[in-house]
């Protein structure tokens, strides 16, 4: 937890790490995922970072409690090693939000690593909003609102969906093609369906309602090679960045719900590459737009692993060491650098 720096060689502890080059180095954030408290607890329990963490565990609490009318307290999440899933989503948003802060404030306070000089930071999902607050643009209290006021909406939704990862072993499967059967399926009238990641080349998150997924796989030799393989997950997701939201307003109610935040008026630092565009498209006045397409639009992850190779990055301090998708972009950044 508390940052790890993997290099070419490997991982390495952040605090030992005194040759790090903050100017090829890059900062990533971890969304909601099956697991959500990882090793909240073991930092909780050290001494020199309990204060740091309590402090935004109980500035969490706040703004959570405020939303959702309801009492609760995050540190007895902590302390009971309770990991928060869907059932739980409010608590869960705020307790990733909260602990990926308190880790930066780690590494700034109790190690005096000054992250802010990094090339850029990114997240998956929640972690862009996380992101954002790092780099300074909205404070933590306001930008918590948003995805909490939605929370509801989409746990409701989750009742009704099924996510499923697309892959292949061999291929590479076509943004295009895979859009393409997305449409073919919603346009029956039986439900929606939709890409909430792009994860590799030839890798995919999708989410549908009702038996969609069935449909797809039924037809998904007609656009895609026959490598091609769909594993559902039996759990159950939020369907976050798919076009699923639209069934209640969700998009639309976070456009609404931005214009009644403060901040969101400077440029963030680091800069963010957003996996909404796969860019550095933050500037000083759009992170509400870019926030509210956030909601219903894909997560461009293999976007952000291109952009990080190109850009001479060999350095991604992964703020969690519970999140699958930017260990996906540390693996590639690594072998990149072990290969030249």
């Amino acid at each position: 937890m508390l940052a790890h720096v993997l290099e070419d060689t490997g991982a390495d502890v952040l605090p030992e790490s005194d040759k790090l080059d903050w100017t090829r180095t890059a900062l990533a954030f971890r969304g909601f995922g099956a697991t959500n408290l990882g090793r909240t607890t073991d930092l909780y329990q050290r001494d020199e970072y309990r204060g740091l963490v309590n402090d935004m565990l109980g500035r969490a609490t706040a703004v959570c409690s405020e939303v959702t009318a309801r009492q609760l307290d995050l540190v007895e999440f902590v302390l009971a090693d309770r990991d928060p899933h869907v059932e739980s989503y409010p608590e869960a948003l705020s307790l990733i939000i909260a602990i990926e802060m308190a880790q930066l404030n780690c590494l700034s306070q109790s190690f005096g690593k000054d992250w802010t000089q990094a090339r850029l930071s990114f997240g998956y999902s929640l972690g862009e909003v996380a992101a954002v607050v790092a780099g300074g643009v909205f404070e933590l209290e306001e930008a918590m609102r948003i995805p909490l006021l939605l929370a509801d909406d989409c746990v409701a939704l989750s009742r009704e969906v099924t996510l499923a990862v697309l892959f292949s072993r061999r291929d590479e499967l076509p943004y295009g093609d895979v859009q393409r059967l997305f449409y073919r399926i919603n346009s029956e009238g039986c439900g929606v369906m939709g890409m909430s990641a792009h994860l590799t080349p030839n890798s995919y998150i999708i989410i549908g309602q009702h038996h969609t997924l069935d449909r797809f796989a039924n037809r998904m030799f007609e656009f895609l090679t026959n490598s091609a393989r769909l594993h559902r997950d039996s759990r159950k997701w939020p369907p976050i960045h798919t076009p699923v939201l639209w069934e209640r307003n969700v998009a639309d109610h976070a456009c609404r719900l931005m214009h009644t935040i403060g901040g969101g008026f400077s440029e963030p630092v680091p800069p963010v590459l957003s996996l909404v565009t796969g860019e550095l498209s933050y500037n000083d006045y759009n992170a509400r737009d870019l926030l509210c397409r956030w909601t219903d639009h894909p997560v461009l992850l293999w976007k952000a692993v291109e952009y990080v190779l190109a850009d001479n990055i060999d350095t991604v301090i992964d703020i969690s060491d519970t999140a699958p998708s930017t260990s996906c972009v540390r693996k590639k950044t690594a072998r990149a650098t072990r290969n030249g």
